[in-house]
């Protein structure tokens, strides 16, 4: 991120490069308002960036970083809702996390040191297995936040906002635990003509085979949406599916720097270099950051995007195990006996039939049109520092379908594919928009 603020040179001592992050509080310690509103987003923004960090160094399929992302943001918001004017939990909206531990009553609280608290716990919980480096990096950004909240504020106060933060965390982890997404159980792999195996050049087993089992946080998020089915499997090259591979294979012979670049901009591959799943929550910091938001507003957008994302996701891997669509480098080595050829970004591990990074482009691109209006121009600068982008837009929309054709152009999904996943992905968001509710007495 291009928008940075530094606290020193001691803090960077503790810290180090692994928690770059924009943190600027000075202005929270003149706020006495109790309303999460009259406080700016600098908590969530600077949190944002050092888990953007976290997840980066911490390589997991984009479905698992997503399950985090939502997670991470439902303690976000929950950690302040109490204090949002006009604002509800949505706690009794999600699917099997009943009663969440309340505030008490006639006592204060600052609402960012309950974010604080409550982001830093929950992230310690989801990233159990990340760096030593990693783990210094979240000790030090709490205490380093909570110390910048001290003058002004009662410490009694801040203790009983970052007690109400933890519990919060502590509750959204232990419902995190009964979702499915750790399941165990053996996979057998479909055999028969058309079906997806593994691919070059790792040959990796499939991954996540139940994650479309997992239990979702809004019931019927995808009620209607995966009604399309892939084109059925033909090697006739005079067939519909047998066209499609053709595409991929002619765009690769003769790719255009544009479509290259496009390509590996929206690549994303959990490789330590990028942020994977985790892209559209970099976009929205961004956003945040520009438009000076509040705490209260951060902390919607942040949950309200990560529950998105995080839906699309067991949407796309239900379908993904449900039509194991064969991936385009088998088809183009087997078929069309081009046993050299190589896509120019890695194949997932995973069935070709939606392409998650369609869905879950849409479904991202139209909670944040839900959030910020249609033909919203934003700049996405995610990765300058890796020599890729800016790229600009003139909608979320516009860039959404750019993240799905970007596939095709990679060599690993084709163009029906990332189609459809556009209009699953956008499904998906319409209904979760339908059911949740953030504000209260909205219908």
């Amino acid at each position: 991120m291009k928008h940075l603020f530094l606290f020193g040179r001691a803090f960077w001592l503790v810290i180090g490069l692994l928690c770059l992050h924009s943190l600027t509080f000075a202005s929270l310690r003149s706020v006495k308002s109790k309303d999460a509103a009259a406080y700016p987003a600098d908590v969530v923004t600077s949190w944002t960036t050092v888990l953007l960090k976290i997840a980066r160094t911490t390589p997991a399929p984009p479905p698992v970083t997503l399950r985090r992302c939502a997670y991470t943001s439902i303690a976000l918001y929950e950690s302040i809702a109490p204090g949002f004017s006009g604002y509800q939990s949505i706690a009794p909206q999600l699917n099997g996390l009943g009663k969440l531990p309340a505030i008490k009553a006639n006592a204060d609280y600052f609402w960012p040191e309950s974010a604080n608290a409550a982001l830093a716990a929950i992230t310690r919980s989801l990233y159990p297995m990340t760096s030593a480096a990693n783990k210094a990096c979240i000790d030090s950004m709490e205490a380093v936040t909570v110390d910048s909240f001290k003058k002004g504020n009662k410490e009694e106060e801040l203790a009983r906002s970052g007690e109400f933060g933890k519990s919060i965390a502590a509750a959204i982890f232990e419902w995190s635990k009964t979702d499915g997404s750790e399941s165990k159980k053996p996979y057998q792999l479909p055999i028969g003509n058309g079906l997806w195996v593994p691919t070059p050049p790792a040959l990796m087993e499939a991954i996540l085979p139940f994650w479309g089992q997992n239990r979702q946080m809004i019931l019927g998020s995808d009620k209607n949406a995966d009604l399309e089915k892939p084109i059925p499997y033909s090697t006739d090259p005079s067939s519909a599916y047998y066209a499609q591979v053709r595409e991929v294979y002619d765009i690769a012979e003769h790719i255009t720097p544009e479509q290259k670049a496009i390509a590996l901009f929206w690549a994303d591959d959990p490789d330590g270099k990028s942020f994977g799943g985790a892209h559209w929550f970099s976009i929205l910091n961004d956003i945040l950051i520009k438009q000076k938001s509040n705490l209260g507003i951060a902390a919607v957008a942040n949950a309200y995007l990560g529950i998105s994302c995080y839906e699309a996701t067991i949407s796309i891997f239900k379908g993904k195990y449900k039509y194991n669509g064969l991936r385009p480098v088998t088809f183009i080595r087997s078929v069309m006996k081009k046993p050299e050829w190589a896509p120019l970004i890695a194949t997932p591990p995973h069935p070709e039939y939606p392409s998650g990074h369609a869905l879950v482009s849409a479904s991202a691109a139209q909670t944040l049109t839900f959030l910020f209006g249609d033909h919203f121009k934003f700049t996405d600068d995610s990765y300058n520092w890796l020599g890729l982008g800016p790229r600009s837009y003139t909608s979320f929309e516009e860039a959404a379908k750019e993240a799905g054709d970007s596939r095709v152009y990679g060599g690993i999904h084709y163009r029906p594919t990332c189609d459809a996943g556009q209009r699953q992905g956008k499904k998906i968001a319409l209904n979760i928009d339908g059911k949740l509710k953030f504000k209260r007495g909205r219908k």
